[in-house]
């Protein structure tokens, strides 16, 4: 039978085993506990079943009855136990939840609604408070809004317990630390349907996406094979280390025991190689932000992250669908909604037609393919960096980056029909003599230019003329174009480009003036039509 990667074999497991009892808690679960994301003040999700869950003594009976429903377990060898309770509707109505064993808890204040997770990089970390909002954080008051942070760690293994900021209700104090494109995509929600809402914050500044995809993720796209390969080997080549260390240390135990001799210090393991690179090697954040979360029941997910993968954007493709479908392995709640940002604009305007100069214009064509994932939704931030301030990577507005996001939940989500839930989208090309004829998905009730400035709704600008197309023929040099509005379409063309192939569209790290939007007020998504 071939042996799985990892496993110890020989004298080695069994010192391994040793090494690992030698730490362990010595007193068995005399009390029934609760995992960490469990406590007041929480929303449960609704229409599913729900798990509950944590430790008590092995064998013992553990009691959940929570809104005239009621499970028992008894405990696992290992002291864990877990049960589901039937699904239940949402409720705007406080009820408390007791689980009993050889002792009792009880948790207040549970209501029935939505979880969404927000995880990613520092844009989603930012907060409200640092938003230049003060009004918004001042009327901040939703006590069906309820809010949980988790504390997340490196890990080299996936996690359980959660250590976190507990759940509260969503007031002034208690949000202006918590991230604001998670607050305005939970207060439009909810707003907007009346149901519950919870946001679940567990992400990280400056990473890349690797640390928070999963090994199985990994595994699951073959065009990741290299990055699995590599991480395989340094895993090896750690187990071989471990076996070398651990041989070499029974030895010398083995000699002091012969010679009655002072035992020699306990063995030091090296770090796991997924947590020595942390935090930008695989699986390292997952295990500690994200897999402690598997169990509980959500909603979905929201994800702002990109930034740090901007000089290796030709596979981000590929590693968000390795993120993606090892989230959705590891919840096994089927293709949850999986809601994401495109990266703002960043850096000094360029002049350079069609050409990406930083690495940001390939990435958010992989974040705009990434489309064809199921059940996924992307909400365009291409104007919203700060005015004046190109170099900030953290534009203030997130308002309407978490509104755009709540768009995409209310019309896939929440039922809301006939809603225009996108910016236009590239669909197809084709090429009519001299031009080439762009058509578009999400257009709404049509194509528009427009300009948008902080916070403030889009201005038509109807005398105007559409920015930042590129087009290219068979020669693939690219030369700004003339782009006009034709119905649904954009006819572009050139009189530099007279046998046209391919065309761009704010293909550049700050497509500065970029102009086109749907008469609903969402702009249109950076594309282009060439793969070159």
């Amino acid at each position: 039978m071939a042996r799985s990667l990892g496993e110890p074999q020989g004298s080695m497991r069994m010192l391994l085993v040793i090494s690992v009892l030698s730490f362990a808690p010595m007193s068995a679960h005399a009390d029934v506990t609760l995992n960490g994301v469990f406590t007041d003040q929480m929303i449960l999700q609704r229409d599913m079943p729900v798990p509950v869950y944590g430790m008590a003594e092995p064998g013992e009976k553990v009691t959940v009855a929570f809104s005239g429903r009621e499970k028992s377990v008894v405990a696992e060898k290992d002291g864990k136990w877990s049960v589901k309770l039937d699904a239940m509707k949402a409720s705007t109505t406080p009820a408390a939840m007791t689980v009993s064993g050889k002792n009792k808890l009880t948790l207040n204040d549970i209501l029935m609604g939505d979880i969404w997770i927000c995880s990613g990089q520092s844009n989603m970390e930012w907060v409200l408070g640092a938003c230049n909002r003060p009004d918004d954080l001042k009327q901040a008051d939703f006590p069906l809004i309820r809010l949980f942070q988790m504390r997340g760690t490196v890990s080299s293994y996936p996690r359980t317990q959660v250590s976190c900021i507990p759940w509260s209700p969503c007031t002034p104090q208690a949000v202006r630390d918590f991230p604001a494109v998670g607050y305005y995509f939970g207060r439009k929600v909810h707003q907007e349907t009346g149901v519950p809402i919870g946001l679940i914050r567990s992400a990280q500044g400056g990473t890349a996406i690797e640390p928070w995809t999963p090994y199985a993720g990994l595994a699951m796209v073959p065009e990741l094979g290299k990055d699995k390969e590599m991480l395989d080997k340094q895993i090896r080549t750690y187990l071989a280390s471990l076996q070398s260390k651990v041989a070499a240390y029974a030895e010398d135990v083995q000699n002091a025991m012969s010679r009655n001799a002072e035992m020699p210090a306990f063995l030091e393991f090296p770090a796991h190689p997924i947590s020595n690179n942390a935090p930008q090697g695989w699986n390292c954040l997952y295990n500690g932000y994200i897999h402690p979360l598997t169990r509980f029941a959500i909603k979905g997910v929201l994800w702002y992250q990109g930034e740090s993968n901007c000089s290796n954007a030709d596979t981000y493709f590929h590693k968000q669908r390795a993120l993606i479908g090892g989230w959705r392995k590891a919840w096994n709640q089927g293709d949850f909604p999986f809601y994401f940002v495109q990266l703002a604009n960043y850096g000094n305007p360029t002049d350079n037609p069609g050409v990406d100069d930083g690495g940001w214009a390939k990435l958010r064509m992989a974040q705009l393919k990434s489309l064809v994932i199921p059940n996924t939704g992307m909400a365009v931030a291409i104007e919203l960096a700060d005015v004046g301030n190109p170099g900030d990577v953290h534009a203030k507005n997130k308002k309407d980056v978490g509104e755009r996001l709540a768009l995409w939940a209310l019309a896939k989500d929440y039922g809301k029909k006939n809603l225009v839930y996108s910016g236009p989208l590239f669909k197809d090309m084709e090429v009519e003599g001299g031009k080439i004829r762009i058509a578009f998905d999400s257009v709404g009730s049509g194509l528009t230019i427009a300009a948008k400035k902080g916070y403030d709704p889009m201005v038509k600008d109807p005398q105007g003329k559409l920015q930042k197309f590129a087009i290219a023929g068979d020669d693939k040099k690219w030369v700004w174009a003339d782009a006009v509005i034709d119905g649904k379409t954009v006819v572009v063309s050139s009189p530099g480009v007279p046998k046209p192939v391919a065309v761009r569209y704010a293909f550049a790290s700050n497509p500065d003036g970029c102009n086109l939007y749907n008469n609903e007020g969402l702009p249109a998504s950076p594309f282009r039509t060439d793969e070159w």
